[in-house]
């Protein structure tokens, strides 16, 4: 009973009501993780512990959300029956959800870390709801840990937590973004350089298939006389010899 007394005195015992104050605040989860914080929801670290001297195994956890403007006059429910349900949270500006057996926030209890507000999509209807955040709030969080004689135990307030805002398609640019003028030198240059190589490439192919035709060629300028067949017609270059190809002027005749 000492013990028990020291304890609820740290956690500062609201005697009139019967509620144990305690110095945990809720948090966004630390540390780097996929959509901690959406448009729409957001991931609570998990408390540990903080229930043990309080809880029995019949009694349950409660997340109470509300506005952040809203929170101081938040009352806290005498009974499940009284609960604030998530669709009233429009014009109660607050509701409870995630309700979770006491056990599962105890020091051993297995289990994720952490805890995503507003995760489902579709709870309408069903109670205790845990659906989608309506707006980019600000919000404030609290724990609050119920019996079956009403409240028990609760948390501080949250800091407010601000969710992300959707981006409306009217302020989509749908244009492309501009380059600018030393992108578009830098472009120019090196499509020119492209168009140049292009043409040297093309150029020493050329004249590689080419010079072997000319070659063969080369003798057909020299007329060849003999006493009985009449003198050849001088051949001309293959078509494809144009490309770079310069023919020789014929030489002189040999001599008898």
């Amino acid at each position: 009973m000492e013990l028990l007394g020291v304890l609820l005195a740290l956690a500062g015992m609201d005697a009139a009501a019967g509620l144990a104050l305690l110095p945990y605040v809720p948090r966004v989860a630390p540390g780097a993780m996929p959509g901690k914080v959406t448009a729409t929801t957001f991931v609570l670290e998990r408390p540990r512990c903080i229930f043990d001297p309080f809880a029995n195994a019949s009694d349950a956890v409660w997340l109470a959300v509300a506005f952040a403007d809203a929170s101081a006059a938040f009352k806290n429910p005498t009974s499940s029956a009284e609960v604030p349900p998530y669709e009233g949270l429009p014009t109660a500006r607050a509701y409870m959800t995630l309700q979770m057996a006491a056990a599962a926030y105890g020091c051993s209890a297995p289990g994720a870390a952490v805890l995503r507000v507003g995760g489902d999509t579709a709870c309408h209807g069903r109670a205790p709801c845990n659906g989608p955040l309506p707006s980019p709030g600000p919000y404030r969080v609290k724990f609050l840990l119920m019996g079956c004689g009403g409240p028990k135990a609760e948390t501080k307030w949250s800091d407010p937590i601000l969710l992300r805002r959707a981006r409306s398609l009217s302020t989509i640019d749908p244009t492309p973004a501009r380059r600018s003028s030393t992108a578009v030198v830098i472009a120019a240059i090196l499509a020119s350089l492209g168009a140049a190589l292009a043409m040297a490439v093309l150029g020493a192919v050329g004249t590689q298939l080419c010079v072997p035709l000319c070659r063969r060629g080369l003798g057909a300028h020299l007329p060849y006389r003999t006493h009985h067949v009449p003198p050849a017609l001088p051949h001309t270059l293959p078509p494809a010899c144009v490309c770079g190809c310069t023919p020789r002027p014929p030489g002189p005749c040999p001599t008898k």
